[in-house]
């Protein structure tokens, strides 16, 4: 399934991007979590195609983690989830 962003089509989100997704509207300024519920970090991949897809955006770089991915839920992240 796809859903319309600007006139291009975008796959929706899976199962657990939707769920990483939705841990970001609670958050102060829509910051995306690094771990899931469990305590263990969230899966890169499940970050990167969040990003790829233009539902989060790189938020700052941690200069004592620099391979963390820190990110923040975009307009079109807020959408997907709100379908």
């Amino acid at each position: 399934m796809s859903v319309m962003d600007e006139g291009r089509a975008l796959w929706a989100p899976t199962a657990a991007q939707k769920n990483y997704l939705k841990r970001a509207l609670a958050q102060p300024g829509g910051k995306l979590p690094l771990f899931d519920d469990d305590g263990q970090a969230v899966d890169p991949k499940i970050i990167r195609a969040c990003l790829a897809n233009g539902w989060a955006k790189p938020w700052f770089e941690n200069p004592l983690k620099p391979d963390w991915l820190v990110c923040k839920i975009t307009e079109g992240g807020r959408q997907v989830v709100s379908v």
